[in-house]
């Protein structure tokens, strides 16, 4: 008959109760060393000696001390005791074992059994105060909800009416700049108009309104106000008469000519510039070798690489834009305006028989300047060519549309336009 197997788990975890203060110390209530006898309870003052551990037997016994091995195996021992002869009385041994492990988890259990009541009103009231804060959670959650709910709508309200009065505030002040600009302009003109003689012009007044005008413009961002365009328009004759009068109009003119063909010429080239556009975060930004041999990008960054030229491209061609029509406005004044006293024509003064017009010599360095670009960046990199050829319809829409623009800013009743070109024609100019 083979010996039923005997869990290891009751005797290891006995094993803790050996040496437990608890076990020693803790007042209890004793139990009979017979299994049918009924325990009586001692006075919880009263303080009743220990029982005597099973497991100091099971330690020095030679068939016990094997189940305290962490490395029992039932089946090796049920076949060891088959093979012995023997197993009967090894299964009335163990029979006797479980019964004294019986009585001494029985007494472990009483001599604890404060504890555990406490323990189990513990856990009692911990679990009533968990589901009371699950209540209260939910509650949370949803007041939550319910505030998030009620705020958003004021809140985008109240995003709509700051954005509205940021407006407003940038709207006044900007009519306080053009209502200042405009006094000043109208006092520079009522000195100007003060004496019929220029030699009695107060030239140092004069020329103080004139910087607090010109200050006042390009810090409050005053262009594109009509108002405002209009009067800088007299201001840009005055300007010419005081430096006709000075006899510096022809070297002024031609210094601003100067400088804004050189400013047309920076922007062709930062247009076309492949290692701008890798260090304004077109592509390649912050790394070695952004522009590879030949100009070429890096693997991965042709695109934001293409779009990022198209971007300096437009802004080239509004960049150009902006130069021809503010040098056509000063050939326009030049054009219109006459000394008062000889009736010269200031354009005469600025410009010999033969002479190109000041678009035109703006004109034709910003041609040049751009085909000779386009040259060397062609060379330089195949990324670069590949796109403008393969997107040339493109790019001579966005220099047919730069050349309408002008022709369309630039046309003023009796006045002709800068620019003059056919679609289909193969040269274009600027009168």
């Amino acid at each position: 008959m083979a010996s039923p197997a005997i869990p290891r788990s009751p005797l290891q975890r006995l094993s803790t109760f050996k040496n437990s203060p608890s076990a020693a110390n803790s007042t209890t209530t004793t139990a009979t060393g017979n299994a049918n006898s009924t325990p009586t309870t001692a006075p919880t003052s009263a303080r009743l000696p220990p029982m005597p551990s099973a497991l100091d037997t099971f330690t020095t016994d030679p068939i016990f001390s094997a189940f305290l091995s962490p490395d029992f195996n039932p089946a090796q021992f049920s076949s060891a005791v088959l093979s012995s002869g023997s197993a009967a009385s090894r299964i009335e041994k163990l029979q006797e074992g479980l019964r004294l492990l019986d009585n001494q988890l029985r007494h472990e259990v009483l001599s604890r059994h404060q504890d555990l009541l406490h323990q189990l009103s513990s856990l009692k009231a911990s679990e009533s105060s968990l589901s009371s804060l699950r209540s209260s959670l939910s509650s949370l959650q949803s007041s939550l909800r319910q505030a998030r709910s009620e705020l958003s709508d004021p809140h985008r309200v109240i995003a709509a009416h700051t954005l509205q009065l940021n407006n407003l505030h940038s709207t006044s002040l900007l009519i306080q700049s053009t209502l200042r600009t405009l006094r000043l302009v109208q006092k520079l003109q009522n000195l100007v108009n003060s004496q019929t003689d220029p030699e009695k012009w107060d030239l140092s007044k004069a020329a103080q309104l004139h910087f607090e005008i010109l200050t006042l413009y390009n810090e409050s961002h005053l262009s594109g106000i009509d108002a405002i365009d209009s009067e800088l328009k007299w201001e840009v004759g005055l300007g010419l008469q005081v430096f006709y009068n000075l006899g510096e109009l022809r070297g002024t003119v031609d210094g601003l000519v100067s400088k804004y063909k050189q400013m047309g010429l920076k922007s062709v080239s930062n247009a076309l510039d492949m290692k701008a556009i890798s260090g304004s975060g077109g592509y390649g930004a912050g790394m070695p070798g952004g522009v590879q041999r030949h100009g070429t990008p890096q693997i991965g960054s042709g695109g934001k690489a293409k779009e990022a030229l198209w971007q300096r491209m437009s802004g080239c061609m509004d960049q150009l834009h902006s130069i021809v029509v503010a040098v056509w406005h000063l050939q326009r004044v030049l054009s219109k305006k006459r000394d008062p006293f000889t009736h010269v024509l200031l354009l005469d003064e600025v410009m010999q028989e033969g002479d190109p017009m000041l678009t035109d010599r703006v004109w034709e360095a910003l041609v040049k300047s751009f085909a000779s670009q386009m040259k060397s960046v062609f060379t330089a990199s195949s990324f670069v060519k590949e796109i403008f050829t393969a997107g040339y319809p493109k790019l001579l829409s966005t220099i047919e549309n730069l050349l309408e623009r002008i022709s369309r800013d630039t046309d003023v009743k009796g006045v002709p336009p800068c620019s003059q070109f056919r679609r289909k024609g193969t040269n274009d100019s600027c009168h």
